[in-house]
């Protein structure tokens, strides 16, 4: 009898230690997506159309998945304004915080915010007080 308990607590032991494991090798997937250059958009500096490789561009016939180093740098141009390939820079993961790196500490977490949050956020607020002031008319 002694014995089955040992061998109860060892398969506990083994979950628990995977468990930690398990969210370290996430986070280290994280930070190789983010660190991996295939994964960034890039930003036309002439017009403001950002290249998304999850997207593609339809209509130049751009795949989904497409890296922005796969584009041919003789041929390919901006579809918005014809700029060449040395029009754009590196502005990093879809999922980034925007801002500087330095500045992300500060502002009661609303810098650490991706900039998809921080819309649903403002126009959230502005959606809110509009109801709010639709509210006014039902007092009398």
């Amino acid at each position: 009898m002694s014995d089955e308990p040992a061998d109860d607590q060892a398969p506990e032991e083994a979950t628990t230690a995977t468990a930690p494991e398990a969210e370290a090798l996430t986070e280290a997937v994280a930070v190789a997506v983010a660190d991996d250059p295939d994964t960034h958009r890039f930003e036309c500096r002439s017009c403001g159309f950002v290249y998304d490789p999850g997207e593609g561009i339809r209509k130049l016939g751009v795949e989904a998945g497409t890296p922005f180093s796969a584009m041919d740098p003789l041929s390919f141009r901006c579809p918005v304004c014809r700029s060449s390939i040395k029009a754009f820079k590196d502005i990093g993961p879809r999922n980034k915080p925007s801002g500087f790196e330095e500045n992300l500490g500060y502002g009661l977490g609303v810098n650490q915010l991706t900039p998809g949050q921080k819309n649903v956020l403002i126009f959230g607020g502005f959606a809110l007080a509009f109801a709010f002031f639709l509210s006014l008319y039902s007092l009398r």
